[in-house]
């Protein structure tokens, strides 16, 4: 079997991490496993594994014919059975098998907020949908939207996992004292919700208690960063809540914490909680897309609905309030997160649907 996953950038982000995921993995189980990056490269791209072959496209346009051509002399020259196209990549895997029509396409849906969109909003997928031989989903939402409005109908729900080989040089150091650091771990753009999270951290005033907030996540410094730091400013947080931008050395990050945070009013399957629990943090989480799956409240982490601000501040409290709470919910959700969510279950599955299309 021979597949190569595409995606459109290397920057840090799920769908990202989650291509070269799949690569490296199947590097090891499959005759050969390449990675093309369409559009951008970025931090990840020195964690591609070495018997991963790599293309880089520098696609300018949408109709970029010469970076077309490239891709579909890259898929011909390495005899390529399936191509795995990642998020919006989707359109110039369509494009190449239009040239070179052997190939077999899997769409992999990422994209949370889709569940609340309509046809209309998709038009461009669901007409490229036509040449799809299976659609993989991040979580059962995603997987119902595809069977209701794609063309093809061949889809399945394929749970991400974290790869633990990334080596990446080991160097932020979070402010803040021991015990009491708290970690965002997201992009700050939308739908990631960071402004409930700052406001239940000023109102149940854990700066005082000495707990610290750390942001992880690239910065587009935009309308929506720039709210962000003004409410720190404003209530004068600036010596409890860090903004660090976009990190490669997350689990040495995790293992400087000890709370986890997600409050995204949409998620697809939140690959954060995954890397939360294997760094065996306390997690609280939104309700939203998959989270709901991996944590169950009480048990393994709480959760709340992230347009529900009460709540979030009841829950927050209870876990800043409970060591004991904190220990009991991070050692179980580290032990659901290593049983359900492991990469040798998920590269099984992955290779099974492949063989059912080649």
């Amino acid at each position: 079997m021979r597949v190569v996953q595409i995606i459109d950038s290397l920057e840090v982000g799920g769908a990202e991490r989650m291509a070269i995921n799949f690569a490296n993995s199947l590097s090891e189980k499959i005759e050969f496993s390449g990675l093309i990056a369409t559009r951008k490269e970025g931090l990840l791209l020195n964690q591609i594994n070495k018997n991963v072959q790599y293309t880089f496209l520098n696609k300018k346009n949408s109709l970029d014919i010469k970076s077309v051509l490239l891709l579909k002399n890259t898929i011909k020259r390495n005899k390529i059975d399936v191509v795995h196209a990642h998020s919006s990549s989707f359109f110039i895997a369509v494009l190449a098998k239009i040239f070179y029509p052997r190939i077999k396409i899997v769409w992999h849906d990422h994209y949370g907020p889709r569940v609340g969109q309509s046809k209309v909003d998709n038009k461009m997928l669901i007409i490229c949908s036509l040449f799809f031989d299976a659609i993989f989903t991040v979580n059962r939402q995603l997987e119902n939207w595809s069977i209701k409005n794609m063309y093809c109908k061949n889809v399945h729900f394929i749970p991400n996992f974290v790869k633990q080989d990334f080596k990446f040089e080991n160097k932020t150091i979070l402010k803040g004292i021991e015990g009491q650091k708290i970690v965002f771990l997201a992009n700050l753009k939308n739908p990631k919700n960071h402004i409930v999270i700052l406001k239940a951290f000023h109102n149940l005033r854990l700066s005082a208690k000495e707990w610290s907030l750390h942001l992880i996540g690239k910065d587009h410094l935009d309308s929506y960063s720039k709210e962000l730091k003004s409410f720190v400013t404003t209530n004068k947080l600036d010596d409890s809540v860090y903004f660090y931008g976009l990190r490669s050395d997350v689990s040495f990050i995790l293992s400087q914490s000890s709370i986890g945070v997600l409050s995204s009013t949409y998620e697809g399957f939140p690959v954060t909680l995954i890397e939360y629990g294997k760094s065996e943090l306390a997690v609280l989480s939104t309700t939203a897309g998959f989270c709901s799956e991996i944590i169950t409240d009480q048990e393994n982490g709480l959760l709340f609905d992230p347009l529900n601000q009460e709540e979030l501040l009841f829950k927050f409290n209870q876990l800043i309030d409970d060591k004991n709470l904190r220990k009991r919910l991070s050692d179980n959700l580290k032990k659901s997160v290593e049983k359900q969510y492991e990469e040798q279950q998920v590269i099984a599955k992955i290779i099974f649907e492949y063989s059912k299309i080649k």
